[in-house]
């Protein structure tokens, strides 16, 4: 099945181009995400019409990431989450995307779930440790995590 893509895909193509995808994944993931559309003769005109339009929210998304990245950078410390630990240092529980967010929120700064990556899981041990957040697609930053014991 053709589509044309309406944002960057990562491992598939950049905005504006046509592209041949499985049928399953264009009508699950691609179309209703707003990543795409089919690639009718209709739908190639409208698109070449808005073509400036796509462009320019596409560059004004990618500008938003990096200023993003730029406060994420300026953080030096990063973020210190206080959570209930026992003697050795083990936490009652664990530090998830959840607690990662609202401590950011505090900060100033706000993310989404799905921009971050935890590589192992959320933390069950007291320490530092650093997350990955995606903000864009070419956009990736690491924050330093600092989960105390409370």
């Amino acid at each position: 099945m053709n589509v044309i893509l309406l944002d960057k895909v990562p491992n598939l193509g950049a905005l504006g181009e046509l592209v041949q995808v499985r049928p399953g994944y264009a009508r699950n993931f691609l179309i209703p995400q707003g990543k795409a559309v089919f690639a009718s003769k209709q739908n190639l005109a409208e698109f070449e019409q808005q073509r400036a339009e796509w462009e320019r929210q596409a560059l004004a998304k990618q500008q938003a990431a990096e200023a993003r990245k730029a406060h994420l950078d300026a953080l030096p410390n990063g973020v210190t989450i206080a959570h209930k630990a026992g003697e050795e240092g083990k936490l009652f529980g664990s530090v998830g995307i959840r607690d990662i967010i609202a401590a950011c929120a505090r900060i100033g700064v706000t993310l989404e779930r799905s921009e971050i990556r935890l590589a192992n899981g959320p933390f069950r041990l007291a320490g530092d440790h650093t997350v990955t957040i995606h903000l864009h697609t070419d956009i990736e930053t690491t924050l330093p995590v600092h989960v105390v014991a409370a």
